[in-house]
């Protein structure tokens, strides 16, 4: 196979001063997540039976000191004898020193980047499913507020999250990060969806009715009037959007299966009816009750627990300035208020039902979205209580669902649990072996990064001057963890699969690549080949400005190995003029190399691969690390001179822990004025401390009004020994 030949972004320009810092870095300490494990799983065998059980006050607060005599389980009447009984704490360690609190952004309110996502490291996995289907204009707003406040304030370590909104696609794995930008951009996409079945308040405001001069006769019991008909019609597309509904959290839980940590869906919803009315006012249940129970199957089955929110809060059921009760009579708009009562009370039933069945909560009439989230975060820990079921359980010929009670002696305790399941055990569930292609998909879209076989990915946007934007990922693959075959010619061969896809909003993709390459290295190249690894590199075009998720996994076709990596990047809309800065080009180069280059002197073979630095971002103690960005859309005054100048700083776990002095950017060289390269470099100190930094790169217009002065650019790097 031919790798692509690397052109460069940009020159490095390596004229600016360099930039030391090692002195005055101490260790810093985080809290470490106690990972979560096997015990934290329902489990339904035919050998035993694991349900979690909350267990509450009267204030609402978790009992965390029963007994297992105090507890009682039942299942379908029948009362079992408890064979495993442990509580499973989701308190979370709290730093003490205040100086030790890690910060989410810099001076300037940008946020940082978050570090790679490690399975062990997950306690919380909480999926935040807006059903933009029902919403209405009013409820949207507030929702987007509690989800901000949500970001902003209760987000803790450890937590894996996703917002998801069940009008706009089903891409929810690879929305599952613990990085706080991917999160906010998603939350800008949170708006009111014209085509569902919300209007613009909890309620449609009465409308006129034209006189008729005579008085209405009641009508008969089954007619079908057209206050019915128009009813029936509501109603039929109330469930449709319900059942869409439904399936969206169905299709959330189902990708929650094999996540880490508690698991939690928390769906802010303005609510659905479980029956319906036809418009003989007969009572029908099938299809959104069907939907309920399927997937309180797949909840309980997956050890999801779901929450639900009312996001209308406390609502006024009479009539309001908006209602027009003109042509109505005084029965007519007591039934019409009654009709509003009925839709409250009815919608939130579907609510409370589906949370009742998994095991949480339902927030009704509240105003407090943000207060209801707390209180979800806060219903985290909860006993595990396990029994042996007899063979009646699993025998379809009996019963196909089983019922769950549970009872506890303590008085003046509340307990929620799981209703029950359908009679299969997880053992009789055929889960088929994955095909290659299954196995590359599902590292594709895994929010962990695979390491079967080791991959950095590196994603950069820059503009195209004829193209327009563009994003270009590089991926350094580490060539030792494939299996190469000898060749009759006496090379060395490897055969892998590569998938990288570009996802939009709500993992919609945006554009793909699908290839099987196949690697040849001569023998003397070889082993510089597994030395070094190398760098595959491609380009999506992009076609508006957005927040985007690049994902890349790789199959070898000898070991059935995989590895994968993803990075989120935002493209900012160049068309506003705003100052903006091209993704980070970076260059790793001895201390004495670096010198010499100061000093003008020749260097005779230089060590320097920009594409393995920028896509790898390894670099060990006492080099030189060279950063190189392009600068958008910069003022130019009259005599076409600029004010441009630029600060870094170096952040560890949060923390600041270098601050250059800011420097200003020269024009020399320049040939496009809206578009300039600026480079510099840092020596990373012999003392630093191995691990993970942010390096942030801040461009300062100083003839660019007051809030569009500044433009951000980060890039994460690793320090090693």
């Amino acid at each position: 196979m031919m790798i692509k030949r690397f052109f460069p972004l940009f020159v490095l320009f390596l004229m600016l001063p360099l930039t030391s810092f090692a002195q005055g870095v101490k260790p810093t300490t985080t809290p470490t997540p106690t990972p979560i494990g096997d015990s934290d799983v329902v489990k339904i065998t035919t050998a035993l039976i694991r349900v979690d059980v909350t267990v509450t006050d009267r204030k609402g607060n978790v009992v965390t000191d029963l007994k297992p005599e105090e507890v009682e389980i039942f299942e379908n009447g029948e009362k079992q004898k408890i064979t495993g009984f442990n509580f499973i704490s989701n308190a979370r360690q709290v730093e003490e020193a205040k100086a030790d609190k890690i910060e989410k952004g810099d001076k300037n309110g940008a946020i940082l980047p978050s570090g790679p996502v490690r399975s062990e490291q997950i306690r919380r996995t909480i999926a935040l499913v807006v059903d933009d289907l029902t919403l209405s204009f009013e409820s949207t707003y507030y929702v987007r507020r509690a989800l901000k406040k949500f970001v902003d304030e209760q987000m803790q370590d450890g937590d894996l999250v996703a917002i998801i909104r069940t009008g706009a696609g089903i891409g929810a794995l690879q929305q599952f990060t613990n990085d706080r930008r991917q999160l906010y951009a998603a939350i800008e996409k949170v708006r009111w969806n014209s085509a569902g079945s919300g209007g613009t308040g909890a309620f449609a405001p009465l409308e006129g009715q034209a006189d008729k001069g005579q008085e209405q006769s009641e009508p008969e019991p089954g007619e079908r009037t057209p206050e019915g008909i128009e009813r029936e019609f509501n109603d039929f597309r109330e469930s449709l959007f319900a059942t869409g509904t439904l399936g969206a959290v169905n299709y959330v839980v189902r990708g929650m299966q094999d996540l880490p940590g508690r698991k939690s869906v928390m769906l802010l919803s303005d609510g659905f009816k479980i029956f319906t009315r036809d418009a003989s006012g007969n009572i029908d249940s099938g299809r959104v009750l069907q939907s309920l129970r399927r997937l309180v199957d797949m909840a309980n089955r997956a050890s999801v627990v779901i929450y639900t929110m009312d996001a209308r809060g406390l609502q006024y059921t009479g009539l309001t300035a908006a209602d027009n009760t003109s042509g109505r009579s005084a029965e007519q708009i007591e039934s019409a208020m009654s009709d509003r009562r009925s839709q409250l009370i009815d919608t939130q039933e579907g609510l409370q039902y589906l949370a009742k069945q998994t095991g949480g909560l339902a927030i009704i009439n509240n105003n407090d979205l943000s207060g209801g989230i707390r209180r979800i975060l806060d219903d985290q820990s909860y006993y595990l209580v396990g029994y042996e079921p007899d063979d009646s359980t699993f025998d379809p010929k009996i019963r196909r669902f089983n019922r769950l009670e549970v009872k506890v002696k303590r008085p003046g305790v509340k307990v929620r649990y799981r209703s029950g399941f359908f009679g299969v055990s997880d053992e009789k569930i055929v889960r088929p072996p994955m095909t290659a292609v299954q196995k590359l998909g599902n590292a594709l879209t895994s929010p962990f990064a695979l390491n079967e076989i080791s991959m950095r990915l590196n994603t950069l946007f820059y503009d195209m001057p004829r193209t327009g934007p563009v994003v270009r990922s590089l991926v350094h693959i580490r060539t030792q963890d494939l299996r190469f075959t000898d060749e009759p010619d006496g090379t060395k061969k490897a055969v892998f699969d590569l998938l990288a896809v570009g996802f939009g909003d709500n993992g919609i993709p945006i554009d793909q690549i699908a290839k099987t390459y196949t690697l040849t290295a001569a023998k003397d190249k070889y082993d510089q080949l597994v030395s070094s690894g190398f760098v595959y590199d491609f380009s999506f075009p992009v076609q508006k400005p957005g927040a985007f998720q690049f994902r890349v996994a790789l199959r070898d076709h000898a070991t059935d190995k995989v590895g994968s990596a993803n990075q989120f990047v935002e493209v900012p809309n160049l068309k506003k003029n705003r100052l903006v800065l091209s993704g980070v080009v970076l260059e790793n180069i001895s201390f004495s190399e670096w010198k010499k280059r100061e000093a003008g002197e020749p260097v005779a073979e230089s060590t320097s691969n920009p594409f393995v630095a920028t896509s790898l971002r390894q670099f060990k103690q006492g080099t030189v690390l060279n950063w190189g960005v392009t600068v958008y859309n910069a003022k130019e005054q009259p005599a076409g001179t600029i004010g441009l100048s630029f600060e870094t700083r170096v952040f560890r776990d949060g923390k600041l822990i270098f601050e250059g002095k800011p420097q200003s950017i020269p024009t020399t060289g320049q040939t496009n004025l809206k578009a300039i390269n600026v480079s510099a470099g840092l020596q990373l100190g012999t003392t630093m401390l191995p691990g993970d930094y942010v390096l942030q790169i801040t461009v300062v217009d100083a003839l660019a009004s007051e809030k569009r002065r500044n433009a951000v650019q980060f890039v994460q790097f690793e320090v090693l020994e």
